[in-house]
């Protein structure tokens, strides 16, 4: 079972709608002056009876106003909303009467979108009316922080771009470093390349081409070993060469020294002195 609600709405605190303020619908009639949701801000939600008219609401108010009321008591120019049965109506308090302003909640079409003054919009998948409480503009795009009309700050703003698209979806921060990264990305979705475009694994041979004259004589200067050309200087040396035991200093000099007499074609240095010794023995 639906319960029957209703909304009191009172012009906005604006310098230019002080003019508005305590005057007959007939006195903005014959001035062309329209009555919309856009110039008022609502200042209580409550349920009631179903079947209620506009004059026994305002009479329940004007006998005992709600602790939460945020706004002056009821007169000319303000506007109850009702919602009974399903059917919403806005009337318009005159001096004497209540007006039926059948184009109150409606959004005026507008080329560009969403502006700053923007109330009483209807986002797609959540209920009730939001408003425009902030804005920002990135990139020469205005966002819009956008406020429920009948919770306020009890629920989480959303954030709209000019069109009412959703961009983000719950936040209590206003337009924080989080939602603006956000904006951001928006403006600027990252692209991801098909599998198609990714380059193929290079073997060595095809980084030798790649690295350039240049970058491949840097490389072979600080390389330890012979699979330099492969875009990473200095590698380590190969595991197989890492993992030989150590030779003897002394066993490679002595060899050495053999090497030497071999090739000069003379005696090792011990024979020599094996030799002298042999003489002197004698």
């Amino acid at each position: 079972m639906s319960t029957s609600q209703f909304a009191v709405y009172q012009l906005k605190r604006k310098p230019e709608l002080r003019n508005f303020l305590y005057r007959t619908y007939e006195e903005l009639a014959q001035e062309q002056i329209p009555v919309q949701v856009g110039n008022y801000e609502q200042v209580y939600i409550g349920t009631m009876k179903p079947g209620e008219t506009p004059e026994q609401v305002k009479k329940n108010i004007d006998q005992r106003q709600p602790h939460n009321y945020k706004g002056h008591a009821i007169s000319t120019s303000d506007v109850l909303v009702l919602n009974d049965n399903g059917e919403t109506i806005a009337y318009y308090v005159n001096k004497n009467s209540f007006v039926v302003v059948p184009d109150f909640m409606r959004i005026p079409s507008s080329s560009c979108g969403l502006t700053k003054n923007t109330a009483g919009y209807e986002i797609s998948g959540k209920g009730g009316t939001w408003e425009v409480v902030d804005y920002i503009l990135m990139e020469g795009k205005n966002f819009f922080l956008m406020e429920h009309e009948q919770h306020g700050k009890d629920v989480a703003y959303v954030v709209l771009d000019q069109n009412g698209k959703v961009l983000v979806d719950g936040t209590y921060n206003g337009f924080d470093d989080e939602v603006k990264q956000k904006i951001r990305d928006y403006l600027h979705p990252p692209t991801q390349d098909s599998p198609e475009k990714q380059k193929p694994k290079l073997e060595n041979w095809q980084k030798y081409l790649e690295n350039g004259e240049y970058l491949r004589s840097a490389e072979m200067t600080e390389e330890a070993n012979y699979n330099m050309i492969d875009g990473l200087n200095n590698n380590a040396a190969p595991k197989k060469e890492k993992k030989r035991p150590k030779e003897s200093v002394l066993a490679k000099l002595h060899q050495k020294e053999k090497e030497i007499a071999r090739r000069s074609g003379k005696k090792a240095m011990q024979e020599i002195m094996g030799q002298d010794m042999e003489r002197a023995k004698k």
